[in-house]
Parts: structure tokens; sequence; C-alpha cells
């Protein structure tokens, strides 16, 4: 059965139109059925129609708490048929409910090589750390804040000249093609969620789009 899919966007979605590209590949064994955004004015909405994808808004400004926008957006979800969530640029702290009802469905990309600097201004933190190398991560999406399980990462070089600007187009770029390959493998069963881990299934990593092996980490 092919999964359906919702993207989770707050803004522009530039994640979300690299990952909607997937769906002009012929082979791709899913569905990406619906956006959906917590804010009206979010300007991805109107790059998703203009790719023939469903949108919706759920305003997390009408709800009185986390949980009560939570479980709005998760019958605008059960609605559509999604079974698989892809977060992208969706800049709301998800409630443990949500979390743990969506469990191994569940899917996120953060700025940086993970465990290393989980939540934000993750370029200007490793600029001031000093560190050589950043990047991009896809992992699963746990209750505790960019902790969960990693699926994918991909590394870019820290430039002595870096700036902040400079470094986050930089991770950009390999996020626009690291989400894609992650969402492939999982939709291809090629990875999973199992005890509290991300398992490996590598008969199931070829992609008969390039016959070439997606690799878990991309350098």
């Amino acid at each position: 059965m092919r999964r359906k899919i919702a993207i989770l966007i707050s803004g522009r979605g530039s994640n979300m139109l690299s990952l909607l590209d997937l769906q002009q590949q012929a082979d791709f064994p899913a569905e990406i059925s619906l956006v959906l955004s917590n804010r009206p004015d979010a300007k991805g909405l109107l790059g998703a129609s203009k790719a023939g994808v469903q949108t919706a808004i759920v305003d997390h400004k009408e709800f009185s708490d986390r949980e009560a926008f939570d479980q709005a957006m998760n019958s605008v979800l059960e609605a559509h048929g999604v079974n698989l969530v892809v977060l992208a640029g969706f800049m709301r702290i998800l409630s443990p409910w949500f979390v743990e009802s969506w469990q191994g469905r569940l899917i996120n990309i953060h700025p940086s090589l993970l465990p290393l600097f989980r939540g934000i201004d993750t370029h200007r933190r490793a600029l001031d750390a000093g560190v050589r190398i950043h990047g991009c991560t896809v992992h699963y999406v746990v209750p505790e804040l960019d902790a969960g399980p990693i699926i994918a990462q991909a590394a870019v070089p820290v430039l002595p000249d870096d700036t902040e600007e400079s470094l986050s187009a930089r991770v950009l770029a390999q996020e626009h093609l690291l989400y894609p390959q992650a969402l492939r493998m999982i939709c291809n069963d090629a990875v999973s969620l199992q005890g509290g881990r991300a398992v490996y299934h590598p008969a199931q990593k070829w992609s008969s789009a390039n016959d070439t092996l997606l690799s878990p980490v991309l350098v």
C-alpha cells in the first residue's frame, strides 16, 4: 500500500519543495497528499498549491494549549488518510501525546550534525564552537527535542571566512539533497524505527530511479 505523506510547514517551505519533486519520479512508492501549516500566511502553501498538492491550515493561535492544537491537527491528518508525517520548517514544539501517537511515522530535518547543537541558532553556535565540520540530520521525532534516532546526515566544511549566512546556505543546499533521499529510504522500507533505533535493511536500499545505493551518511 502506498504511504500517504503530509508535510508540515510554518514558512516558505524550501525543504517542502525539494520533497515535492519526488512526486515527479515514477518509481516513488508514496503520495504526498497534504501540506499543512500552522500559519495562514506561510508562503509554502502557495508552492504546494502550484504543485497540485492539497493544503490545510490549523492556526495554533486559535487554541488554548499545545495539545489542543495537536489534536486538531491530528484530526486533519487522519481525515486525509495520512500515515507518515514529515516536518519541514515546522516551528512548533509538538506535544508528547502527538509524538507518541505518530511514533515511527514522524520525521524531521535539523540543521546540525546531531547530537551536536540541538535547538535553535545552530549555525552561530557551530561557528562559536569552532567546529570544522557542520551539516544536517534527518531523524525520527521523539518527545525530547532533536533527540530522535538518526536516519541520515550530510556534512559540509566550515570555512575560515564563514558567516552564519554563508554556512546556513551551504547546509541548506545539503538539506535539499538529503531529505528526499531519506524519505525515499523510509518509503522503500530501507530503514525503520525498531527498539528506539533506526534500523537499516540493506536489501531494500536500491533505488530503481538511478540504480545506486542510497547511503545513510552523505558527505
